[in-house]
């Protein structure tokens, strides 16, 4: 098998059932904030003739609509992840993809010569709704690419056989706490803690997979932006949360791991069951070079892309109405299926926009202007930045605004998950599945009367609200949300297979129940 890097998590696997174009990326992310390192511009995508496709989750530095769009063929087959939502399906489709194969969690599959195992994590705070690994076996190598997914239980991965290559990331990809209001000490002292738990966190995947060779991908981003170029790790600083691929590499080596090897974008890797070989499309000079002297490096990067940059500054749309009446229109109908949420979050959210503050309300589930309370946690955004964000209509802030690091935040007390939850779920089918998700975790979700039957509260399709979303008709319930049917009889879903749902008659069940008609 032949792996050659394409830049960040992107890697095209040629295997001898067929190549597999995984992780694809090329464009700016995240309001231009985010580029590939090292660059990745001298990669023609179009010398690529992949079979399959994996496309490991909906972040932007994994999902390049745009390169997609360009560069791969509409005919090449999706290798699905078990997603709860059909997000990722639905923005292929709109691309022009028509092939997919569906995969089942953690369960591999035979597709065309090649076993084939995907690994979902379907938390909330997985990616946006979703993330994934992807192993694969072509009858002569195994491969497993974690990319940035975490899987709970590595051993399940390991079921899968013995790998011969192990991609992962191992850098930064979050705001904590580089965009954080801190004392100076605090936060240098939390970034050092960030640094080293995020490699310390990759050594632990590597010893529980076992992999013959390790290539450290998935980050870090590059900054090119003026504003943001101090984020870079230019000096491999211990509180620099975003350390290089060299610098992983040299972790692991002093604690007597030598197997790991360094790709760039272009880079080969021949994997043989005598070893492995790692040919550049650079001189060793010029590799060493990007990572020795990596501020002169960056410099002349963010010069070439000045204008690009500049013309992604002037297309940030501009949003035309009331900006609080857009959000509220938009927000308070969430609010009120958040349940989970609003609990969890438990007070007021300050949005400062400079001369207008916005507060989200969580316990009274309303947006309005700010009347000078205080609050626990305070987000300070360009109002630019809002407009673009209402103007479009973007349901996940945070694969958007909050990963671009172009904001800044101050909280007293604990980080609070059920926030960027929140910013995350900003569509009624987020909303749903994520609070469904919280309900079952806390196992607090009960029955609710739907007609003659005690149904259980959560549809068993994306998790909404069914005393609000449920209506039955004839002895079949239909869940408002998707257009999901259940018969009531039999619990039998009518839509799918294997959504079965919990419904008793209300003469043989306890009285202790919602009545939710």
């Amino acid at each position: 098998m032949r792996i050659t890097a394409t830049g960040h998590a992107g890697v095209f696997l040629d295997t001898a059932a067929g190549g597999v174009l995984c992780d694809p990326w090329q464009s700016p992310a995240y309001f231009a904030s985010w580029f590939v390192f090292p660059d990745n511009s001298g990669v023609d995508f179009g010398v690529f003739k992949p079979d399959f496709l994996y496309i490991s989750h909906l972040h932007r530095d994994h999902f390049d609509p745009k390169l997609l769009a360009r560069s791969v063929p509409k005919s090449t087959t999706v290798l699905l992840p078990d997603f709860p939502t059909d997000e990722l399906r639905s923005a292929l489709s709109d691309l022009g993809f028509r092939s997919f194969v569906e995969t089942r969690s953690g369960e591999p599959v035979e597709v065309d010569g090649l076993r084939v195992m995907i690994t979902a994590m379907v938390s909330p705070a997985d990616g946006p709704i979703g993330d994934s690994a992807l192993s694969l076996d072509d009858g002569e190598t195994r491969v497993l690419n974690q990319n940035d997914a975490r899987p709970p239980d590595p051993e399940a991965l390991v079921a899968f056989g013995a790998y011969d290559a192990h991609l992962l990331q191992f850098s930064g990809a979050i705001w904590w706490p580089v965009a954080y209001d801190l004392p100076e000490a605090n936060k240098i002292e939390f970034a050092k803690r960030k640094r080293l738990n995020g490699m310390a966190r990759a050594r632990r995947f590597i010893d529980a997979v076992g992999a013959r060779y390790v290539f450290p991908t998935a980050g870090p981003p590059c900054f090119l932006d003026d504003d943001l170029f101090p984020f870079n790790d230019f000096t491999n600083s211990s509180d620099n949360i975003f350390p290089d691929q060299t610098v992983f590499l040299r972790y692991l080596h002093d604690q007597g791991l030598d197997n790991g090897r360094l790709l760039i974008p272009g880079s080969v890797a021949a994997l043989t069951p005598a070893g492995c070989e790692v040919t550049h499309v650079l001189g060793n000079d010029e590799v060493n070079a990007i990572f020795t002297d990596k501020r002169s490096y960056l410099e002349a990067y963010a010069a070439r892309q000045r204008p690009r940059l500049e013309r992604e500054h002037r297309s940030w749309p501009r949003y035309e109405g009331d900006l609080i009446a857009g959000l509220r229109d938009w927000w308070e109908p969430l609010l009120e299926l958040a349940d989970q949420i609003c609990e969890g979050v438990g007070g007021p959210v300050l949005l400062d926009l400079g001369e207008e503050k916005i507060i989200i309300d969580f316990p009274a589930r309303k947006v309005r202007s700010w009347e000078g309370e205080e609050c626990r946690y305070r987000f300070t955004i360009d109002r630019r930045l809002v407009e673009a964000l209402v103007a479009e209509h973007e349901i996940d802030w945070v694969n958007s605004l909050f990963l671009s690091l172009r904001f800044r935040a101050r909280r007293r007390g604990q980080y609070n998950e059920f926030i960027f939850t929140f910013f995350k779920c900003l569509s009624a089918e987020r909303m749903s599945y994520a609070e469904g998700w919280y309900a079952e975790q806390s196992s607090t979700d009960d029955l609710v009367r739907l007609g003659d039957y005690l149904v259980q509260r959560r549809c068993p399709h994306l998790k909404a609200d069914l005393s609000r979303f449920g209506t039955v008709t004839d002895g079949v319930l239909e869940c408002g949300m998707h257009g999901w049917r259940f018969d009531l009889a039999s619990g039998r879903c009518l839509t799918s297979e294997g959504h079965g749902i919990v419904a008793v008659p209300v003469d043989e069940a306890a009285p202790s129940v919602t009545d939710a008609v």
